[in-house]
């Protein structure tokens, strides 16, 4: 995982490189028609500002990860680069997998750009990964390079945070467009409805729960989202985790862990390899167990989108497959 953050460090380099290069020759390509030109890393940004921008024509969103690549994979092409760089509105998460955007925003060209990083934004509701009873143990920290802690990204995965975001993208809209600052205000208005009918679904999932423990043979993203409703986890791996392969050892405990909990679930994210949930369930003494998956909306692709998908049906999708899975 380590020598990739270099390779993330010297890729940067060269696009930076690339973007002195070239930039001259394209400095306006982020400004259309006097709109806003906003940067959005992630699929949630990207559409909790459609959102609260409405049917306003103020603003040109960029969906970075608009090609279905995840945050922690995600590297900034020269040109996405440019187009951060003449933005008035960059949205990011702020974690590990975004350090790239400390190097982009030196040679930013829009030194009036506004920055908002959603872990600034959050505080101390910003949560340190877990390692929880079970799971693979990341790899060490290489020599020489300082060891601190690591902070779950998955911070859209919180209903409550999406509502305090989005406040704040609001707050950021009407400071850059004050002249709309009354269309986005009844924007968030409605679109808070939404997400409060949301944040009372998933509540009520919870409340009427039979089994209040869910099990990942996989990446665990949903901590915030667990969390927020009481609701207990087990998983191979921390949710930012690089790992792909689980020991044995990893294997056996998840298993223990189905039988001690009478679990008839195993949970995977989606686009993921069911592998090792099925060897969870073959090392385990129940064999009729179902795998289900859970969409952590960091892989949602600009196809996605253009078919209707968004933050709330997304997370309806998750609330749903939760309803029938825990009330057994």
């Amino acid at each position: 995982m380590f020598s990739v953050r270099r390779l993330f460090s010297i890729t940067i380099t060269a696009a930076l490189a690339a973007f002195i290069f070239t930039g001259c020759a394209d400095s306006n390509a982020a400004k259309k028609d006097g709109k806003l030109s906003i940067v959005c890393t992630t699929f949630s940004e990207y559409d909790w500002t459609k959102n609260i921008i409405g049917d306003t024509d103020s603003a040109e969103i960029t969906y970075l990860l608009g090609s279905g690549i995840d945050l922690h994979n995600y590297q900034p092409t020269a040109q996405d680069i440019l187009t951060i760089s003449n933005c008035d509105l960059l949205m990011y998460v702020g974690g590990e997998s975004e350090s790239w955007v400390t190097d982009t925003l030196q040679d930013a060209r829009n030194k009036d750009m506004k920055i908002l990083r959603l872990f600034d934004v959050l505080g101390q509701s910003v949560k340190e990964e877990e390692l929880k009873e079970g799971m693979e143990p990341e790899e060490e920290e290489e020599e020489g390079e300082e060891e601190g802690p690591e902070y779950d990204e998955h911070v859209w995965l919180s209903v409550k945070n999406a509502e305090v975001i989005c406040r704040a993208i609001c707050d950021s809209l009407c400071e850059k467009d004050p002249d709309n600052a009354a269309k986005y205000r009844a924007n968030l208005d409605s679109y808070e409805a939404e997400l409060k009918a949301l944040d009372t679904g998933f509540a009520e999932m919870a409340a009427a729960a039979k089994t209040r423990t869910v099990l990942f043979g996989d990446r665990f993203p949903f901590r915030y989202l667990v969390d927020d409703y009481g609701i207990d986890y087990y998983a191979a791996f921390v949710g930012c985790s690089a790992e792909t392969a689980a020991s044995f050892e990893t294997i056996a405990k998840l298993s223990e862990k189905v039988n001690e909990l009478g679990l008839d679930t195993v949970f995977i994210i989606e686009n993921s390899d069911d592998s090792i949930a099925k060897s969870i369930i073959a090392n385990s003494k129940k064999k009729d167990i179902s795998i289900e998956k859970l969409n952590s909306l960091q892989s949602v692709t600009a196809k996605d989108i253009n078919s209707g998908a968004a933050y709330i049906s997304l997370m309806n999708e998750n609330l749903e497959t939760l309803k029938r899975v825990l009330d057994k």
